[in-house]
């Protein structure tokens, strides 16, 4: 299979990447901006193997992204680009509005351009990765399903959900073949350290306060990123075109929750001199603006569907990533040096 990958130096991007190569031999185009959270180092592991090539190109830029679609002429699209973090939304919304809003219009133009040039000659789909912040906050009790009406509540989760529109409004006036995932809080190997998980793990190893916004009551179900790479993966195969499929790690836990589970494991794995614990450094901060209280995904259909389940517990996921950023201290070190020195953002 070749496949389009936009946004492939980010995040899950890049994982998607690594697996696609490694496990399953496909080709890949990574058509990335290289915005602040991308990072060619994620793909070190593949970035000579004649299955991988990499455009520097930005969605927004209709032009050379027409040209590199035709130039590869790939299998399917699949859409990770896009702006994802709610406190940099909060701080500066326009760059959430150009690349999630703009650049997915700009990348379905596109697609619909080159799948109707195949003439049917083989088979297209396009994949976009959504998150299901679209959906809005849950009370303590229900889960989102894939009917659950949109109801976002920050700059990010806004432009998510207009794309998601465009999506399937390609699909139904275009008849152009999408399929949609939307996907709780991933976590796992090359996360940017502005994310929650790895922020307090590198706050720990300098000895830094662990800021937790509001009382720390804030519900997400986690999601570990390989889980997610062979979700998408399982739906771009097996799934039906025109679909939505929501993606659960079905591990609901408060924020937290989630920072003290991390001090009581690197109080073993990397303990203080003095014998304390890491929980020391927690410290309450004032709550983030719109700050939706719970996120939970049924993901029965994926399930039921296509026969996709997380194989990771939290426990094992949340150790492996401990593990990883202790092993990979140069990769996020080099991202503090230059990027990110791990100040609050969002705080409007």
């Amino acid at each position: 299979m070749k496949i389009f990958v936009t946004g492939g130096a980010g995040f899950i991007g890049s994982n998607f990447i690594l697996t696609q190569i490694i496990d399953y031999h496909n080709s890949i185009l990574n058509y990335d901006k290289l915005t602040y959270a991308a990072n060619l180092d994620n793909l070190n592991k593949c970035s000579s193997n004649p299955l991988y090539s990499f455009n520097n190109g930005d969605i927004c830029n209709q032009k050379e992204l027409s040209e590199s679609i035709n130039k590869f002429k790939p299998d399917s699209i699949v859409n990770f680009a896009a702006e994802s973090h709610v406190d940099r939304s909060i701080d500066g919304p326009k760059e959430f509005i150009d690349t999630n809003i703009v650049g997915t219009y700009n990348l379905l133009d596109e697609s619909l351009k080159y799948w109707k040039s195949l003439k049917g000659k083989k088979e297209f789909k396009f994949l976009h990765i959504s998150t299901d912040e679209v959906y809005g906050s849950l009370g303590e009790k229900g889960y989102f399903t894939e009917l659950t009406s949109y109801n976002p509540s920050s700059p990010y989760s806004a432009s998510k959900a207009s794309s998601d529109h465009l999506v399937k409004a390609w699909y139904h006036t275009y008849d152009l073949p999408i399929q949609i995932t939307n996907c709780s809080n991933n976590y796992g190997p090359y996360q940017f350290p502005e994310k929650l998980i790895p922020l307090i793990i590198i706050n720990c190893l300098k000895n830094n306060p662990l800021p937790i916004y509001g009382d720390g009551s804030n519900i997400r179900d986690w999601l570990y990123v390989s889980d997610h790479c062979d979700a998408i993966y399982k739906v771009l195969k097996d799934g039906k075109i025109g679909e939505t499929y929501n993606v659960g790690g079905n591990e609901e836990k408060t924020n937290l929750e989630i920072v003290n589970l991390i001090c009581s494991i690197l109080d073993k794995k990397v303990p203080l001199k003095n014998n304390s614990s890491y929980k020391k450094l927690i410290t309450f901060v004032k709550d983030r603006a719109g700050h939706d209280f719970r996120y939970a995904i049924d993901a029965t259909k994926i399930n039921k569907n296509l026969g996709w389940n997380p194989k990771f517990s939290f426990e094992k996921g949340i150790n492996n990533t401990i593990d990883w950023y202790l092993e990979n201290e140069s990769w996020w070190d080099k991202i503090l040096n230059k990027k990110y020195n791990l100040e609050r953002l969002g705080s409007y």
